[in-house]
């Protein structure tokens, strides 16, 4: 029996649902309804079949974009992958389940107008009642975790560190594009430190990067990594440190390309963003600064070893669940109140805690 993941929310989430899809992948086939870049991050992964790409803000906009999500949906449930062999899952000759990883009312209005009859999502989502089955969301687990209860919502017990564990599977044109990253430091015999400063949200794109480049650079190499909107805070920290100790792969190169990048790295340090989420798919040992969010929102790191940074002293963390672009009081003392001596030193804790493994 067949099963479509509905999964269109930010990168990090993506990554994190990978968990779920290997899961399901144990019963059946899975198909994955996703955005373009959410396509790109999940290429190659043996655990599904078929990427359908639903492209909702350009050419899937609006109802006729609805209208042919949905027929792409019932064919794809029907035909399996490419539409090249008819592969019928139920009665209703499309997939058996639904699950609804990212929980809008458009996600849910599309697999239910699609004709899935069953229709797994969290009790908490906005399209809930459009499911068939309402998954408690458990707020105090990490999201790998909430995401993989899907697939298992009668399960007794805790998953394994294994079972949550997320995965990317760059391609050997990835692995090229990383390496020719690395052949462009001067010492390639000398390990980096994999450093990423951006943020869709303002507010968690903490200030200090630049300085902590130049402690870095004392031993290690340094590689900056993000999107086309990081390219200038890259090159400006690559231009802190001795010329040929440092590289700006940020919007250069591509996701899985950058995931090759990171699982070379001994270490990442991050702002709470899609970055140390591949980190934990590469097995790449994170030091993440939270300052508006905090982990305990379920999104903090899960490779061995890492750990996270943040002023735990002020009443005003968090603030909101995503980071707003401005702070609400003026101060962002969550972020500029964090200095460079203080993450250097947890990446210090970090790659000794890493070497001893």
């Amino acid at each position: 029996m067949s099963s479509l993941v509905l999964q269109t929310s930010f990168l990090g989430d993506i990554v994190l649902t990978t968990p779920l899809i290997r899961e399901l992948a144990r019963g059946g086939p899975v198909d994955v309804l996703t955005t373009p870049e959410g396509a790109t991050i999940l290429a190659n992964n043996p655990d599904i079949r078929s990427l359908l790409v639903y492209d909702r803000r350009e050419c899937d906009s609006g109802l006729a974009g609805f209208g042919r999500t949905v027929g792409r949906i019932r064919q794809a449930g029907i035909f399996g992958s490419h539409g090249s062999t008819i592969r019928i899952s139920d009665e209703s000759g499309g997939y058996g389940s639904a699950y609804l990883a990212q929980g809008s009312l458009r996600s849910a209005m599309l697999v239910a107008t699609a004709g899935i009859k069953r229709r797994v999502g969290f009790n908490t989502s906005e399209g809930r009642r459009f499911y068939t089955e309402r998954v408690d969301y458990r707020a105090d687990r990490h999201h790998a975790e909430r995401l993989w209860w899907l697939a298992k919502p009668s399960c007794d017990g805790v998953p394994t560190a294994d079972q949550i564990s997320p995965e990317l599977f760059p391609s050997g044109e990835d692995d090229h594009a990383a390496n020719a990253v690395c052949d462009s430091l001067a010492d390639k015999s000398r390990p980096f430190i994999a450093v990423a400063p951006g943020s869709v949200w303002a507010t968690k794109r903490w200030p200090f990067y630049h300085e902590l480049a130049v402690r870095i650079a004392h031993e290690f190499n340094v590689v900056v990594v993000g999107g086309a909107a990081d390219v200038a805070i890259g090159d400006a920290i690559v231009s802190q440190v001795p010329k040929g100790s440092a590289a700006n792969a940020a919007g250069r190169i591509g996701f899985l390309a950058s995931a090759a990048l990171i699982g070379r790295a001994v270490a990442l340090v991050t702002n709470d963003s899609a970055p140390q989420h591949i980190a934990s798919a590469m097995n790449t040992p994170t030091v993440t600064i939270f300052g508006p969010t905090v982990p305990d929102f379920g999104f903090g790191p899960l490779a061995p070893g890492s750990t996270v940074a943040g002023v735990r002293t002020l009443a005003c963390r968090p603030c909101d669940r995503h980071g707003p672009q401005r702070c609400p009081l003026g101060h962002w003392r969550c972020m500029r109140e964090l200095s460079p001596a203080e993450v250097f030193g947890l990446l210090t804790q970090t790659l000794s805690q890493s070497s001893s493994v």
